[in-house]
This record gives C-alpha cells, sequence and structure tokens, in this order.
C-alpha cells in the first residue's frame, strides 16, 4: 500500500472512468470500498485525512450486537449485528477478541433479570455464537473482578462479546482492498461534485500534501463521511436539510491495575440510564462512554468536563481503586453520525443507531448511521445502491467469508506485536535489515524502530500522528508516552519520507499540541537534540 504508486497509477490514466468512486476513509468507505473492489468494481477512495481518523478510530472497543439496543427492542438491529459479529471475528482473529464481560449484581433480582435477558442476547447470535451467558456467584464474581466493589454484591452474570483494535482493522481492511486492486488515498480531500445532466458523474479532489487538484469520473460517488455527510450533501444540493446531528461518545484511559485480569466490567444502568464498560485493551483498561448530542462536528472533539466527571463518578461507584483526573493516561472523544432528531428533541435515546442509506436525486449514494461491528453490511447495501445508480454489471457480495490482511490465529494477545496478525514475521524480518531498527523507540516500551519503517512502507502512514495515533495506538494509550516518542518516530519517518529537519521540529511541534489534547494535566517535555547518525533511506 504505497501512497506514490497510487497517484502514478491516477496521474497514468487522467480520463479513467471508475466503477465506483468512495469519499470518506473510516469504517463505512473502508467497508464499501472492499466490498466494491471484491466484486471486481474499479473503486477508489479519497480521504481527507487518515484512514480512521475520526469516529472509527475512537469507539468502546466493542464487536458487539448492542445488550442496551435488545433492552430497547431493537431485535433486528442486535440479530443483524451478532451475525456480523461472528463473521469478522472469522476474518479477522487476529484482532477480534472473544471477551469475557461480567455484570456485578447487588441486587436479589439482578442475577435472574440479566440472565434471561442475556439468554435472548445469546440466541439471537445462532451458530457465530462467542459463548452462553450464564450466572456466577459473589466469589465468582470478585475473582473474575478483584477490584469490584464488595458491600452488598450478590454475585453477577457473564457473557460473551467481541474487543477489537477499531484503527488497526480499519488500515487491514485498506491494506486488503488495495491488494484486490482498489486506489485509496489518504490526504485527498473531496471539494466538489461533477455533474452530468444533473446526475453525479464524478468529484474534485485536492492532494494536500502537493496542493494539486484533481477531477475523477465515475459511475458512481459515494458519501460515506460519517459525521460530514452533510458537508457532502450541501455540495450536491445547497438547499439542503441536515441528515446528521453528532453525539459526542468520551472514553478514559486507565492503568490495568484499576480492573487486572482479563474480564471486562459492564454496567448495565448508570445514573443517567445509559450502559457504561470497562474493557481491556492493549494492557490497559478503557472506560466509557457517554453519549452527548452536539451541535458541531469537528476532527478532534474534546471530551467535555462534565463527561469525564461522570465516568470518573460512575467507575469510582463501582470499584475499590477510586480513579481520578491524574491516573487518566488519555481521554478521547468520538462523534457518531446519527440521524438528525425530530425538531424539540434532544434525546440521543431516541435516535437509531441503524444504518441508513440515501439516493439523492442526482444519484449521489450517501451512506450513514451504524456502527464498526456491521461495516461489511454496510458496505454490501452501498455497493447494491451503487450497481442500480452506476448501471454496474451485477455480481454478488464476496465478502462474508473473505479473510481480512492479517488474518491468523497464531499469536498470543500478550504478544505486543499481535495485531500485525501475519505481518508480525515480515516486521521482524525488516528489523534484521538494520541494526538500530531491532531497538526499541523509547526505553521503557515495547514497540521497535522497524514498526515506524514497516507503517511508511506499507501502512501508508504519513505523519507522526498517524504512526502515533493509529499505527501502534500509544496517544489513545499513553498520550505522555506518546510525546516522549514524538522525536525519534519524526526522524525515522523523514528518513523513509526524504523530509528535513523542518519537518521533523514541524511535526514534533504540532503532535505535541494535538496529544496534549488526550491529556487532563499539560505535558511539555524538555526536547533532546537528534544525535543518531544520518537519516536512513
Amino acid at each position: 500500500m504505497k501512497r506514490n504508486e497510487f497517484i502514478k497509477q491516477l496521474s497514468d490514466k487522467p480520463d479513467k472512468v471508475w466503477d465506483v468512486i468512495i469519499i470518506g476513509g473510516g469504517a463505512t468507505g473502508l467497508g464499501a470500498a472492499l466490498e466494491s473492489i471484491s466484486r471486481g468494481y474499479e473503486t477508489l477512495l479519497l480521504e481527507q485525512s487518515d484512514f480512521a481518523k475520526g469516529t472509527s478510530s475512537r469507539s468502546t472497543k466493542l464487536v458487539h450486537g448492542g445488550v442496551r439496543y435488545l433492552a430497547q427492542g431493537d431485535v433486528g438491529l442486535v440479530r443483524e449485528a451478532l451475525r456480523e459479529r461472528g463473521l469478522l471475528q472469522a476474518n479477522a482473529p487476529h484482532l477480534v477478541k472473544n471477551e469475557r464481560f461480567v455484570i456485578p449484581g447487588y441486587n436479589w433480582w439482578t442475577k435472574p433479570y440479566y440472565t434471561i435477558g442475556l439468554t435472548l442476547y445469546d440466541l439471537l447470535s445462532g451458530s457465530l455464537s462467542f459463548g452462553r451467558s450464564h450466572p456466577i456467584s459473589k466469589k465468582e464474581t470478585i475473582k473474575s473482578l478483584p477490584t469490584i466493589k464488595q458491600d452488598k454484591l450478590t454475585g453477577g452474570v457473564v457473557y460473551h462479546d467481541g474487543q477489537f483494535d477499531d484503527a488497526r482493522l480499519a488500515i487491514n481492511l485498506a491494506q486488503t482492498a488495495a491488494e484486490l486492486g482498489a486506489v485509496l488515498l489518504n490526504y485527498f480531500r473531496v471539494t466538489g461534485l461533477s455533474k452530468e445532466s444533473e446526475k453525479v458523474s464524478g468529484v474534485t479532489a485536492i492532494d494536500t500534501e502537493t496542493e494539486t487538484t484533481h477531477t475523477f469520473k465515475a459511475k458512481a460517488v459515494v458519501n460515506a463521511t460519517g459525521v460530514f455527510v452533510d458537508n457532502i450533501l450541501y455540495m450536491d444540493q445547497k438547499e439542503h436539510t441536515p441528515l446528521v446531528r453528532p453525539s459526542q461518545g468520551v472514553h478514559l484511559v486507565l492503568d490495568k491495575s484499576f480492573l487486572p485480569g482479563n474480564d471486562a466490567l459492564m454496567i448495565p444502568k448508570t445514573d443517567d440510564g445509559r450502559v457504561l464498560f470497562a474493557v481491556p485493551w492493549h494492557d490497559k483498561i478503557v472506560v466509557g462512554t457517554t453519549d452527548t448530542l452536539l451541535n458541531d462536528h469537528s476532527m478532534e472533539p474534546m471530551a467535555l468536563d462534565e463527561e469525564v466527571e461522570f465516568i470518573l463518578e460512575t467507575a469510582a461507584r463501582f470499584l475499590t481503586k477510586t480513579p481520578t483526573k491524574a491516573d487518566v493516561k488519555s481521554v478521547f472523544a468520538g462523534l457518531r453520525p446519527l440521524a438528525a432528531p425530530q425538531e424539540g428533541s434532544s434525546k440521543t435515546k431516541e435516535i437509531s443507531r441503524s444504518h441508513k442509506l440515501i439516493v439523492s436525486k442526482s444519484g449521489l449514494i450517501t451512506m450513514t448511521g451504524g456502527k464498526w461491528t456491521t461495516y461489511r453490511k454496510m458496505g454490501e447495501d452501498t455497493i447494491d445502491a451503487a450497481i442500480k445508480i452506476g448501471g454496474l454489471k451485477p455480481e454478488k457480495t464476496g465478502t462474508e467469508h473473505l479473510p481480512i490482511h492479517g488474518s491468523s490465529t497464531k499469536y498470543s494477545w500478550s504478544d505486543p506485536l499481535y495485531f500485525y496478525g501475519s505481518d508480525k514475521t515480515k516486521i521482524e524480518k525488516l528489523a534484521l535489515e538494520n541494526d538500530e531498527w531491532k531497538e526499541p523507540i523509547i526505553e521503557g516500551q515495547p514497540h521497535i524502530k522497524a514498526q515506524v519503517i514497516w507503517a511508511v512502507r506499507h501502512e501508508m502512514a504519513r505523519t507522526v500522528e498517524d504512526f502515533l495515533a493509529r499505527r501502534i495506538r500509544m496517544l489513545f494509550l499513553d498520550a505522555k508516552t506518546a510525546i516522549d516518542m514524538a522525536e525519534s518516530v519524526a526522524f525515522l519517518m523523514a528518513g523513509e519520507l526524504n523530509k528535513d529537519k523542518i519537518w521533523m521540529k514541524t511535526q514534533v511541534d504540532t503532535f505535541i499540541e494535538l496529544a496534549n489534547r488526550y491529556l487532563l494535566t499539560p505535558y511539555n517535555p524538555i526536547k533532546k537534540a537528534v544525535s543518531k547518525a544520518s537519516l536512513h533511506k
């Protein structure tokens, strides 16, 4: 997956008519791109920033049917999501883990109530079940959740769901689509739609690295831009009623000591009637989430003080080790592209989590809503529509059992390189090419310098943020450590991308400013001068 080679393909055939052009490189867009190219359609995907830069890297890290949605009676959505959960684990076993969740009970009715409800949850998954739900004793609950508060604890209920790495899945989806022949470009911002006889016939886009403008022709154009779908719809029709109202979900990342062990905690009903999770992830604990309707959106949403306090206070009610702001390793916020609520309503509970497909009069295809778990089905529905709009030769979906790049069951979840799957051995081989690349990026961390080289050469990492936020997830796991790594990463990337020291300084300064948005207390380390040998090429 090499950006310069993709751009050369565009330059070699400037008049090419693509079967499908997809705007947006998050879960929805990447799912559609893989669906399209796997059916044999010429496919181009354009992302204004990095792949999964927005909401798609900021989830609760769950591949799930949605226990909350079952409680709301949305059986169809849950059944579909549970099926997709099973397919995704089979297709990407290196990223999707069968996670054991425990609901602690503090009332006599907790165990029978949730056991009955979760048994229905299991039945809806059919042959793709992750395991049966069952009640457990107080002793077993404490063993599973050592830091759970024991006063009035009656026991618990165990159920199974999926846990995954969202941004890593996005990169692997892009790699899979590229291997099948798709062209995918990050840092390519769509600036306009082309039309012929009032029908969308292509897009105008700018390569933000070179400020070069391109025009691409297509038989079908897909708007898969998440919370930004209305921006593209305004390009199509100036008089447009907003389709999306963003809802913000915030997560706090804590040290593993707050919930030791391998099991996850699920709190089924918080003070505002929502669900809160504490999920093991990369040897940390992700706690969240919130659900706050916003009036605007951005690429870097900020957690509100009241959201942080809500999560800390709720966690403190259930954990013997009380988390404070000082314990937060990283805080990140994501925006869900929810269908705009009815006038006068501000309740996110009233907004459907199902995905929604809309075809404009111009033929522009917009896919919105949904969640990571159902990305494949969203892609399938999108390309089914593209076939009709673009007059493409009908081909059936082939993604249900299509292995995703890196697919492997060979590696242990405790291996710091597990999320690379089958690429792990290739990275280890790459490290043998240069003695320095075997070294850790910084002392005390398991990540080696070869991972930086790999990310530039094979995963289209273009900035320090791309690598630290979405290729190895350090910004989301420990923002201070990510800041400490920035200078070394910039140095290695500069050698691969043929950049100078000015680029390196700009990258480091920009990243430190960004990373401080993930911290509750600002952190500005004393920078060390680069003293390594000349830049590697």
